[in-house]
């Protein structure tokens, strides 16, 4: 199937054009259309294209500015056409680039004079005075949109790409074209003989007013190479996201949601980890200037996670240091929250919780950590649940989440007890996969904040799990807006 530029452009060579000049004034087509009805007809072998390839030099932003104002090296030099020069009358152009330069290709010298250093010009440099300074003549040259002779191009075209100061394009220009056999059958076949001019769109006017009856339109070609399009899709995290939540609900499960900047009472206290715990010291936690403090909401509650602490740790307990404000180190501190809220009876029980949301560590950025992170939730708040609730939750949903062959393994987490960790058979690479945390939350956690006992716990982490699944060794690849990882289809790559 040809356009109507193809076919232009194939009448114009039988009748004896051969370049791309002959062809736009026999068919009255710009240059860029004849040369891409050209391509086309060279992928349908219609044609024969004779092409040569030509290097062009363009100048960039340093370039032109070397250029308006002269090379540092060789504005060195004309300083030193007069005598020695110290260090402190040159200017921070001529001491950060000219200097370097200048002794580098062995122009100067450097001296002593009266006690001070000084530059000195060498032979080499006089020399260059004199004749000018050739790698300047071609950056000149290159500005002036002047192409440079292939000599001048070997000696000086890489050094100045070097120094950052031109660009290189390589451009292929079309010189002869010739028709085929195949060509020749297009022209002899009857379908291209076209008396009606072609059109691409059938308008309202040409309908009304009759002239499609005058016009040939042009069939779609379905087979025809288009540039491939990208169109916007969710981020794999927020995809991920949205699947967890989605099965949270369809469990019964209601999100909790909470602010990012806590209190230590809710991010330690009220999980029963002792003030000179090590998880609070500033290697590993946020710490914020402002608010200074935040208040603990209630009294009451206050003095039932001290007596808890005292009895539990012996030790006097800071409310200070409750107060403190930090970055949640995990979204625990929301499950204590609404626990709290359970044992003041602005919630009900039983009930069923979760939460995705952002944390905050003070470790280094690596492969496998980062400052901040995902953590995913999930409590359930009944004085009549047990353990065995618990890993049936766990095992519907991570059944939801496509894997079959679930394990759990006895393990220890400060505020839980019982605990246990979550590994999931992983298909793909045949192996055993750490997915998540879970267990009872300890009496000292409980008891104090709703009165009750047990709370059924667990954590999820997000980028993790998604690493393995895709196959990322860098976890810093979720954050780093790389195009052409966003744009790989995500379908079987993961939850």
């Amino acid at each position: 199937m040809l356009h109507q530029h193809e076919k232009a452009v194939l009448r114009a060579i039988d009748e004896g054009a051969t370049t791309p000049g002959e062809l736009c004034k026999a068919t009255k087509l710009p240059l860029d259309a004849a040369g891409r009805a050209l391509l086309l007809l060279k992928e349908k072998k219609a044609v024969e294209l004779r092409e040569e390839r030509r290097v062009e030099y363009r100048i960039e932003k340093e370039g032109k500015k070397f250029c308006d104002g002269g090379f540092p090296e060789r504005r060195l030099l004309e300083r030193l056409r007069s005598g020695d020069a110290e260090f402190s009358a040159l200017d921070a152009e001529e001491k950060s680039v000219g200097v370097p330069w200048a002794k580098r290709l062995g122009w100067v010298e450097i001296a002593e004079k009266d006690g001070k250093r000084v530059l000195r010009m060498s032979a080499a440099g006089k020399d260059v005075a004199e004749k000018g300074y050739e790698l300047e003549k071609a950056c000149r040259k290159v500005a002036m949109e002047a192409a440079l002779e292939e000599a001048e191009a070997q000696k000086f075209g890489q050094a100045l790409m070097d120094r950052g100061l031109v660009c290189k394009h390589e451009k292929t220009e079309i010189t002869h074209v010739k028709l085929t056999k195949v060509g020749e059958s297009l022209l002899a076949d009857e379908v291209f003989v076209q008396q009606k001019p072609e059109v691409n769109i059938l308008t309202k006017e040409m309908i009304s007013a009759g002239k499609w009856k005058d016009v040939s339109l042009r069939p779609y070609d379905t087979d025809a190479a288009v540039e491939r399009a990208f169109p916007g899709k969710t981020h794999p995290l927020r995809r991920v996201m949205g699947r967890i939540r989605r099965i949270f609900l369809e469990m019964g499960f209601e999100e909790m949601e909470g602010r990012m900047i806590e209190s230590s009472f809710w991010n330690f206290d009220a999980l029963f980890q002792p003030q000179d715990h090590p998880a609070r010291d500033l290697a590993d936690t946020f710490y914020l200037l402002q608010p200074d403090r935040i208040e603990i909401p209630d009294e009451e509650l206050g003095k039932k996670v001290a007596k808890a602490h005292q009895k539990g740790w012996k030790y006097s307990w800071s409310r200070e240091v409750a107060q403190q404000p930090v970055l949640r180190t995990h979204t625990t501190a929301l499950s204590a929250r609404y626990v709290a809220e359970t044992g003041m009876e602005k919630r009900k029980a039983p009930a069923k919780y979760f939460s995705i949301g952002r944390v905050y560590r003070n470790e280094a950025t690596d492969y496998k950590h980062l400052a901040e992170f995902h953590q995913v939730e999930g409590i359930v708040v009944d004085e009549d649940a047990t353990f065995r609730d618990l890993l049936g939750i766990l095992k519907e949903f991570y059944g939801k989440l496509g894997f079959e062959k679930i394990r759990f393994r006895p393990s220890f987490f400060p505020y839980t007890e019982p605990s246990l960790e979550v590994e999931v058979f992983y298909e793909p690479k045949g192996v055993w996969m750490e997915l998540g945390g879970a267990g009872i939350f300890r009496p000292e956690v409980c008891l104090p904040l709703w009165g009750k006992y047990p709370v059924l716990a667990w954590g999820l982490s997000l980028e993790r799990p998604l690493m393995l699944m895709r196959g990322i060794e860098d976890i810093r690849t979720f954050y780093k807006n790389d195009l052409a990882w966003l744009r790989e289809p995500m379908d079987g790559k993961g939850l």
